[in-house]
């Protein structure tokens, strides 16, 4: 079992690259395999253009091919998701239009964080657009971490009834992620998807 944890903010230091770092922490204590997170903000990607899908060498295949081998090993992700202008990041919407089958049939938790009361619409965002060519499966359970620089932090927080809160629900949802992950192997197993003749979402 592998799952790679993605910082989605393309800001160096971010508060989602801390929420990473935390998540990959409680992967590791359940043995499930994990690298590094991937993280957009210490190594962005060029933005989409052509070349990532002709059959000449570019820039962008490049620095794309050691992202999509490592989540091609993977059998599950968590999107750790800044809020901007209530929206994703353009860094992650960009590595989402870069794959191609890499996530296919493979199940996806989304952790929206903002640093005030926000943290909702990057979970509408990516439920109604973040899927469609890629086939991430995103699980029906998602985690909002509001006012996130007060936790998580790794000192006692102001407010321990909430960093506990967010702990928990940190917790269930990896849970179920895990299951979810080992049972959508059997799908990937199964043949039935064919993604070279149908290769685009409707």
């Amino acid at each position: 079992m592998k799952i790679s944890v993605i910082a989605g903010s393309q800001r160096p230091n971010a508060q989602s690259a801390k929420v990473a770092a935390y998540l990959l922490a409680r992967l590791k204590a359940r043995d499930v395999v994990v690298c590094d997170p991937i993280d957009m903000g210490t190594a962005p990607l060029p933005f989409w253009d052509e070349t990532a899908f002709s059959a000449d060498p570019s820039p962008l295949k490049d620095a794309w091919k050691p992202i999509s081998e490592e989540l091609s090993s993977c059998d599950g992700f968590v999107a750790v998701v800044p809020e901007w202008h209530g929206m994703v990041p353009p860094a992650f919407k960009n590595m989402l239009l870069l794959c191609t089958t890499e996530l296919a049939n493979k199940p996806g938790l989304i952790v929206s964080i903002s640093a005030a009361a926000g943290g909702t619409y990057p979970i509408v965002e990516l439920r109604t657009t973040g899927f469609k060519n890629n086939r991430i499966c995103w699980i029906p359970d998602h985690v909002i971490i509001r006012g996130v620089t007060g936790v998580l932090n790794g000192a006692p927080a102001a407010d321990v009834a909430m960093e506990n809160m967010i702990k928990g629900r940190c917790e269930h949802s990896i849970g179920i992620l895990i299951e979810y992950a080992k049972a959508l192997r059997a799908v990937r197993a199964s043949g039935a998807c064919d993604l070279k003749t149908y290769p685009f979402g409707m």
